[in-house]
C-alpha cells in the first residue's frame, strides 16, 4: 500500500522544473532516511547540492598526482560518481571532509558539469564528527583507509587484462600505469606468457610502439596451482640470481623512468650517442656501475638469457647523466665503428665484473645474445 500510494505521489515530481524536483527529491531522501534502520550511516542519505554551495578543506594533506587526477576524471566521466562527497554542514556551506579531487572534477571538468547539471552528490559526516580536530581525524582515515595496492593483486589484474588481449598501451591508460610499470608487473607475476611476444634484440634500439589495443575478448583463460609453474626464461639456472625491483639500484637511479627532466625525447637521444662516443667517460660510468650497484648487476649480468652488454651500456648511461633506458635509440645515431667501440668497451666491464663473481668470461657474441625482456 506504501508503495502504491507513493508511486502516485512521486509521479507529481514530473511536474516540476529541474531544481524544484532535486530540492523535492532531497527532502523526501531525508524523510526516508529519517524512518530508515540505517539511519546512523552517512551513506543511506546521498543529497545532491549545487557545487558552489560544496568547498574544499584548509587540511587535507592528500595531494592526487597529474596522472591519477586524469584517471578520476576518466572515471567519473565513464562511471559516473559511484562515491559521494563527505562532507559536514554549517550556514548551507558543505565543507568537504573527504572527497576534494571528485568535488574537483565535478566543478571543473565540463563533460561532468554538463551532465550533472553543476551538482555534487554527497553525504553529510556524523555528527559526532563535526569538531575540525574529529574532521580532520576523519580526512586522514579516509586517506589512509584505502591502504595502497599490492603488487600480486596488480599484477593478477594486469594478467586478466593480457589474457583479455589487451596490449600494454591500453592497460597503462585505462589503469592510470606507466607502460614500463605494466612491464614490471609481469616481471614479478614470473609468468612466462607474459613475455612471450617479447625479443631482447642485439642491438641497442628500441622498437616502434606497439599498436593499439585489439578488440576485447571474453575468452578468459583460468589458472589454477598449475600457475606457479610458469616460469620466465632462464629462471632453472642454477647460476642465475633474482632480486625484487626494491633492491635493483638502476631503478632507483630512474633506468625505468620514461621522461628526463628539461630534456626532450631528441635531445636525450643525442645525450646518449654523445655519452657512448666519449670511450673515456664511457669507462668510468662503467666501473661505477660495476663496483656500486651490487644488486642490479648480479640481478642483470647473472642471466645468460638476455643482452648483457646493452644493459651495462644502459645502466652506464642512467648512472652518469639520469638519462633513463627508454632513450636507448640514440645508439643508432652512432657510426657503426663507434656502435663496435661501445660495444667492446661494455665487453670489458661485463667480463671484468663476471671475473670478480669467479664466473666465465664471455665473448662478444655471447655478451650480445639473449632473447629475454630487456627490462627483466
Amino acid at each position: 500500500m506504501i508503495i502504491d500510494e507513493a508511486k502516485t505521489l512521486f509521479s507529481k515530481l514530473d511536474l516540476l522544473d529541474t531544481v524544484k524536483k532535486i530540492d523535492t527529491i532531497n527532502e523526501l531522501k531525508k524523510l526516508l532516511h529519517n524512518h530508515s534502520p540505517f539511519k546512523s550511516e552517512p551513506v543511506d542519505c546521498v543529497l545532491w547540492v549545487t557545487a558552489e554551495k560544496v568547498q574544499a578543506n584548509d587540511y587535507n594533506p592528500n595531494v592526487v598526482a597529474p596522472p591519477e587526477m586524469k584517471l578520476l576524471e576518466l572515471s567519473v566521466i565513464n562511471d559516473g560518481y559511484t562515491q559521494p562527497i563527505v562532507s559536514w554542514s554549517v550556514n548551507g556551506i558543505h565543507e568537504v571532509v573527504d572527497g576534494f579531487h571528485r568535488h574537483r572534477v565535478g566543478s571543473e571538468c565540463n563533460a561532468v558539469k554538463e551532465r550533472i547539471g553543476g551538482y555534487l552528490p554527497i553525504v553529510a559526516i556524523n555528527a559526532s564528527q563535526e569538531g575540525r580536530s574529529d574532521r580532520i581525524a576523519s580526512t586522514i582515515r579516509h586517506n589512509r583507509a584505502r591502504g595502497k595496492h599490492t603488487v600480486q593483486g596488480m599484477s593478477d589484474i594486469v594478467l586478466e587484462l593480457k589474457n583479455r588481449n589487451w596490449k600494454n598501451k591500453r592497460i597503462a591508460r585505462e589503469l592510470g600505469m606507466e607502460e614500463d610499470e605494466i612491464l614490471r608487473l609481469c616481471q614479478i607475476t614470473g609468468l612466462a606468457e607474459l613475455f612471450a611476444d617479447e625479443e631482447f634484440s642485439k642491438s641497442w634500439e628500441v622498437d616502434g610502439c606497439e599498436d593499439d589495443f585489439i578488440p576485447l575478448s571474453d575468452e578468459i583463460k583460468t589458472y589454477g596451482p598449475e600457475v606457479g609453474e610458469f616460469r620466465t626464461v632462464n629462471t632453472n639456472d642454477e647460476n642465475r640470481v633474482f632480486y625484487t625491483h626494491d633492491k635493483w639500484e638502476c631503478f632507483k637511479a630512474g633506468f625505468y623512468a620514461t621522461t628526463k627532466d628539461g630534456m626532450t625525447k631528441d635531445q636525450c637521444e643525442a645525450a646518449y650517442a654523445e655519452f657512448l662516443a666519449d670511450t673515456e667517460r664511457f669507462k668510468l660510468a662503467l666501473e661505477h656501475v660495476i663496483s656500486e650497484w651490487t644488486h642490479s648487476c648480479e640481478h642483470y649480468l647473472t642471466n645468460a638469457s638476455m643482452n648483457r652488454i646493452a644493459w651495462l651500456g644502459q645502466a652506464a648511461m642512467c648512472y652518469d647523466t639520469g638519462v633513463p633506458a627508454v632513450f636507448r635509440s640514440g645508439f643508432s645515431l652512432l657510426s657503426e665503428e663507434q656502435q663496435n667501440k661501445a660495444n667492446e668497451t661494455a665487453l670489458i666491464y661485463l667480463n671484468k665484473w663476471l671475473d670478480s663473481y669467479n664466473a666465465e668470461k664471455l665473448t662478444l657474441e655471447e655478451g650480445l645474445s639473449g632473447k629475454q625482456m630487456n627490462l627483466y
